[in-house]
């Protein structure tokens, strides 16, 4: 390999910064939070917003995946070229102001196509966002703690999905679906002001130092593409992404479309509407099982990763085959309290995986490259995964419900997803096998 397939300039390990910083560590957690709450609360407010905007369950795919997806994997790739050579904080804190403000614009939507465009607006912020995060982080912290590392900030998934299913339930009862969007999204401005003047850039003390020289985008994916295992991770990771959020983006239309008594009953025994009683559950799930899913996923692929970096890919190649066949079964299950059970621990089992997945992508490549490498993993995971696993999901909903019913129809869309979580662990199992070689590979040349 070349000079110009991997910038010798740069260090092959991180610069020796304080290890766990875990203020830094926090407000970025907070910050992916907001992320993930801006996205999650759509699942909520689906039937309120198919029914005003007079939506059909593709377009409810389309807003809920392809909208954001489709600028949010476009913008990716060349945001994570600034993050290489540029202040990442301040990426991070001008996209977190860009997708908090169309948040709030979706609650102004009078039709489909207007909401279709803030919800492109929400991909474009978030575009900037986790690539920047993750080279940040991986200059902040020893390889033996990077899956712990990225875990804590995967936790943003979980709480963000949490407060947001919670938030959406209660706002939805109250205040109405618009309100919902307006209120989730303006505080982020604020935040946004706390990360640009709260978070240290490393970079500003190594530059004068140690001036890096950006390596052309040419060149960074010929060494990526030298490097297999950094592909059957990142189309794993996508088949995932394609599973999980092809169900979550219709969580809230399962429960309310195919389960009425038993989230009547369930509404009726805490005295509340049924949307703040849905809220709470999923949140309940999301949150807190999905939290406790991650945290223990990172301890396990850090002690898995001390034997190499291929024990980085065992937990993800076990979790989604045993998350499969859970999601199937909470889609198809005949009461709601079944469904919960299983859709819990489908959810333990898949968050497993969060930390890991990103851990050996940014241990495998040069650290000259890892926002672009974290980018062109979004840009797989997102491409296939969020955007067309609810897609997929409403289509096949749309398309089964004249023969299966509407309800039926849904919970047969949803329990497909079974495939691809089994491809998915496939494709980290071959990972595996050759990993540790493609990182001698990396680091060597």
């Amino acid at each position: 390999m070349t000079d110009r397939t991997l910038n010798l300039s740069v260090p092959a390990e991180k610069p020796d910064v304080s290890p766990l910083p875990y203020g830094v560590l926090f407000l970025l957690m907070i910050v992916y939070a907001f992320n993930m709450l801006d996205r999650q609360i759509v699942t909520i407010l689906v039937e309120p917003m198919k029914r005003d905007l007079s939506l059909s369950d593709g377009q409810i795919g389309a807003i809920s995946g392809l909208a954001f997806a489709l600028f949010y994997t476009l913008l990716g790739i060349p945001l994570a070229r600034v993050a290489d050579r540029g202040n990442r904080v301040a990426m991070i804190a001008v996209s977190l102001t860009i997708w908090s403000v169309f948040t709030a614009l979706c609650g102004l939507a009078r039709n489909f196509g207007e909401l279709l465009l803030a919800r492109t607006g929400v991909g474009v912020g978030e575009a900037g966002c986790t690539p920047a995060a993750h080279s940040l982080i991986t200059d902040f912290v020893p390889r033996e703690q990077r899956a712990w590392a990225l875990s804590l900030y995967s936790l943003g998934t979980p709480v963000g999905s949490l407060a947001g299913l919670i938030l959406g339930g209660v706002l939805l009862a109250t205040l109405g679906w618009r309100a919902a969007f307006l209120i989730a999204g303006l505080p982020g401005v604020v935040l946004a002001i706390i990360v640009w003047f709260s978070i240290p850039e490393p970079r500003r003390r190594e530059a004068v130092a140690t001036p890096a020289r950006q390596l052309p985008l040419r060149a960074v994916i010929a060494t990526l593409r030298r490097l297999p295992s950094f592909w059957l991770v990142s189309f794993g990771t996508a088949m995932g992404g394609f599973g999980y959020f092809g169900q979550a983006a219709f969580f809230g239309a399962l429960y309310m479309r195919t389960h009425t008594s038993g989230l009547a009953s369930l509404a009726a025994t805490f005295g509340v509407a049924p949307s703040v009683a849905l809220g709470l559950a999923l949140g309940l799930m999301v949150g807190v099982v999905g939290m406790a899913g991650t945290l223990v996923g990172g301890l396990l692929a850090d002690r898995a990763g001390r034997g190499g970096i291929a024990g980085y890919t065992r937990v993800p190649s076990v979790a989604l085959v045993i998350a499969a066949p859970l999601f199937a079964g909470a889609a198809l299950a005949g009461t709601i309290g079944w469904s919960f059970v299983l859709l819990g621990l489908a959810i333990f089992v898949h968050a497993l995986n969060y930390g890991s997945v990103f851990a050996a992508v940014q241990t495998l490549v040069h650290p000259s490259i890892r926002a672009m490498a974290s980018a062109v993993q979004l840009f797989i995971v997102n491409a296939i995964g969020l955007a067309l696993g609810p897609l997929f999901v409403g289509v096949a909903s749309d398309l089964l419900a004249p023969t299966l019913g509407a309800e039926m129809g849904l919970r047969v869309a949803m329990a497909l997803v079974v495939a691809p979580l089994a491809l998915g662990s496939a494709l980290f199992w071959l990972a595996g096998r050759r990993i540790g070689e493609d990182e001698r590979r990396a680091m060597s040349n």
